[in-house]
């Protein structure tokens, strides 16, 4: 369930209200006259379904409710209540398939925004990872990967296409481009400074590596597994059920390829540059393309769902 809090004004109130109450899926409809200062109106709390949340949400900002007043949702982790089960009953579809867009976006920008800590993330992870390629540790290589924070930006770009929205594309598109380039910028200086201290060497680059030489080697089975993880990647940041976006980020090559390619740069290894970043190109694609069409037909599907739903109550 999603806990609906809204500041409308005094004249719109009669209006929202039957607004909520037409809508399926909703309950515990509260309005206390004059208790906003600040815009200056009624507060109006009510609970809905997950399901039924995205269609109430976007009426409520076709009301023009997000610019006159305000429109505030917070999840709901335990409601005790037969209205509220009652309510879920009649919402179509299911909860944790639910897509809340105007999450997603909001959620998406922020994550896809270029800031000193992305890229401050973003560099550490990839120093990480050029310690486990160089000393051909699996661990760090694993570590390195769930540090990394690169899924919000392509999330973003995938929800950019999707929604149309050139300027959340162009700052995702951005985040990513700047922050890699950064990100190896950096640890081509941190592979300098540990071969200067002897700590990293061109003979342990070089050397045979079982556990990480397929950060190098890009092949058609990489691409598949990107694609795989950013389906899951988005189903994961779409539903109610979040909690397998850990494992994505531990299952594309994108931070080890980035640092791959940077130390072998520091050395001049131009083979294992070449085939590093080609890894990492091909992973961010994957990802993307698994990502807007996992989107896409989320959205067919929730479209055929609302068609269901007002046949049904027609």
């Amino acid at each position: 369930m999603l806990h609906l809090r809204l500041i409308v004004p005094a004249d719109r109130t009669d209006e929202v209200v039957g607004t909520v109450e037409k809508t399926v899926g909703t309950t515990h409809i509260a309005v206390i006259p004059g208790a906003a200062r600040a815009p200056a109106g009624d507060l109006i709390m009510c609970d809905v379904a997950r399901e039924a949340g995205d269609d109430l949400i976007n009426t409520l900002r076709a009301m023009g409710i997000d610019e006159c007043g305000s429109i505030a949702v917070e999840n709901i982790d335990l409601s005790l209540s037969t209205r509220a089960a009652k309510a879920e009953k009649d919402a179509p579809g299911e909860g944790a398939d639910a897509v809340l867009w105007e999450q997603l976006s909001e959620a998406t920008h922020e994550e896809s925004t270029l800031s000193v800590t992305y890229i401050a993330f973003l560099s550490l992870a990839t120093m990480i990872a050029a310690c486990g390629v160089v000393l051909d540790n699996a661990i760090l290589i694993v570590g390195a990967m769930a540090v990394g924070p690169e899924f919000g930006p392509l999330a973003g770009f995938c929800t950019a296409l999707v929604q149309r929205a050139p300027k959340l594309a162009w700052r995702s598109f951005a985040a990513l481009i700047v922050g890699f380039a950064a990100a190896m910028a950096v640890t081509v200086l941190f592979s300098l400074f540990m071969d200067a201290t002897n700590l990293f060497t061109e003979t342990m680059l070089a050397a045979k590596r079982p556990n990480t030489g397929f950060i190098y080697a890009p092949d058609w089975l990489s691409f598949v597994v990107a694609v795989l993880a950013g389906a899951a990647g988005m189903l994961s940041l779409t539903s109610a059920k979040s909690g397998a976006l850990v494992g994505v980020a531990i299952s594309v090559t994108t931070v080890p390829a980035a640092a791959n390619a940077a130390v072998a740069l520091s050395y001049g290894q131009v083979k294992q540059t070449w085939g590093s970043s080609e890894q990492l190109l091909l992973n961010l694609l994957g990802i993307v393309v698994a990502g807007t069409l996992t989107l896409l037909a989320q959205k067919y599907f929730w479209a055929k769902q609302r068609e269901r739903t007002a046949g049904k109550n027609a």
